[in-house]
């Protein structure tokens, strides 16, 4: 009944969209009006930052059965929006066609699942867990055609798409998918007794950076642990006061602004089971100022100290989880099966360790980003990088961010790593979980 009288309502008061390139001088106005409900916030904001659009200014209301929302938006660059594809797909998207019904389903950020196995993981994260995982999956004749991979507070989380490395299908065999979902286990086991690895493999949609974030905050990444190493000065600043006369909790958080900032923090409250009424959000400096009145679903505000410590370590964690800490590498090639497999077994022989990594393969070419840093906790050593682009090809492999980039040469031929050379390494041929799983 509720879900009939919400679809007559719509149908009643369908979505209105407008896009405003007039009005702001230095962005795109996007107005968006609807009926409201639990959870349309997340997914406007989703639809916007899935686009790879920059969030500088907004608005939000949405107390009463009402829900109003101006954005202002930017590319990349700085620049307003001007692609007339984009614009046209945010008014499809957001507007009268959608009721926002789908928008999950035809979101930028989701794939289409019957060309894939996604793969889902979360353990305690350690040096060369990435470089395990995927050489068991090379292993088991996967090939990984996408993944993010997030790490934070000693917790790994990722979500990874792979396909039959022969049929380059997805896989879709029980027997199969059972010795991958039992040997993926394994590998993710640590020490920690209290939090059990999990692995999911399964052909459903899924949004990888909302999957993400809901894995950790499960698996309660967002608990400080007793050495909590990060330095009150780079902190979130976050704050939660309630505003008695109104009946509202107010957030309050001053960060360091990065793309996809809003995303993140709306997600968590949503996921946290609470409704934004009114927000505001100032992101066009540096620094990102957000204020949002909100409530529990049972229409309550915070209601104790616990409540109120636990809403900010979760949005603490939300903010800092998604921060790439470590050098920055890019990898850019012809994609292959083991690619993967072969270039963090690299890292992890140069001690190295990835926090978090992209994986993308698009018309036959891998584009991967990496950010790493030493096992041991030092910074990267200069030499070590250098020999590592030696190893790869240093024209496949780039350092972004380092003062020393624009001084590496670039007289590696691309070659080697492209066709085998990697493959004369002893340890590769002896690598142990390989050797153990086959």
């Amino acid at each position: 009944m509720d879900d009939e009288y919400e679809k007559f309502i719509k149908r009643m008061n369908p979505p209105r969209v407008v896009v405003d390139n007039e009005s702001c001088k230095n962005a795109t106005v996007i107005q968006v009006d609807s009926a409201n409900k639990h959870g349309i916030l997340l997914e406007v904001v989703q639809v916007l930052t899935d686009l790879n659009l920059m969030i500088t200014k907004a608005y939000i209301c949405s107390d009463g059965g009402w829900f109003m929302d101006v954005f202002n938006v930017t590319d990349q660059h700085g620049n307003k929006i001007t692609d007339e594809g984009v614009l046209d797909y945010i008014q499809k998207s957001l507007g009268p066609d959608s009721c926002f019904a789908s928008s999950m389903r035809r979101s930028v950020g989701v794939v289409p699942a019957m060309d894939h196995t996604s793969i889902e993981l979360i353990g305690s994260d350690r040096p060369g867990l990435l470089s395990e995982v995927s050489a068991v999956l090379t292993n088991l004749k996967c090939n990984v055609v996408n993944a993010e991979v997030w790490t934070h507070n000693t917790r790994a989380a990722a979500v990874m798409r792979v396909t039959d490395e022969e049929t380059r299908a997805a896989i879709t065999d029980p027997q199969r998918l059972a010795l991958i979902n039992r040997l993926l286990c394994n590998v993710l086991k640590g020490s920690n007794k209290y939090r059990e690895p999990k692995t999911v493999v399964s052909h459903g949609l899924t949004h990888t950076d909302r999957r993400l974030h809901q894995m950790m905050f499960a698996d309660r990444d967002y608990e400080r642990s007793v050495d909590d190493s990060l330095d009150e000065k780079e902190r979130p600043n976050v704050n939660v006061v309630n505003w008695q006369d109104k009946d509202y909790s107010v957030v309050t958080i001053r960060c360091k602004d990065r793309p996809k900032l809003l995303f993140d923090i709306i997600c968590t409250l949503t996921d946290m089971q609470y409704v934004v009424f009114h927000g505001n959000v100032d992101a066009e400096g540096p620094q990102a100022y957000q204020e949002y009145c909100i409530r529990h679903v049972d229409g309550s505000p915070v209601k104790s100290d616990a409540e109120r410590e636990r809403v900010i370590h979760c949005l603490e964690a939300a903010i800092v989880r998604r921060v790439s800490e470590g050098l920055k590498l890019e990898l850019c090639t012809t994609d292959r099966v083991g690619l993967l497999s072969d270039v963090t077994r690299i890292f992890r022989e140069n001690s190295l360790t990835v926090t978090r990594a992209e994986v993308a393969t698009k018309e036959g070419k891998a584009f991967n980003t990496f950010y790493v840093r030493d096992s041991s906790g030092y910074p990267v050593d200069a030499k070590i990088i250098d020999s590592i682009r030696q190893t790869i090809g240093q024209t496949i492999l780039s350092v972004k961010g380092s003062p020393e980039e624009s001084n590496q040469s670039q007289q590696e031929s691309p070659t080697r790593f492209l066709f085998g050379g990697l493959f004369k390494s002893r340890s590769f041929v002896n690598f142990g979980l390989v050797r153990s799983y086959s």
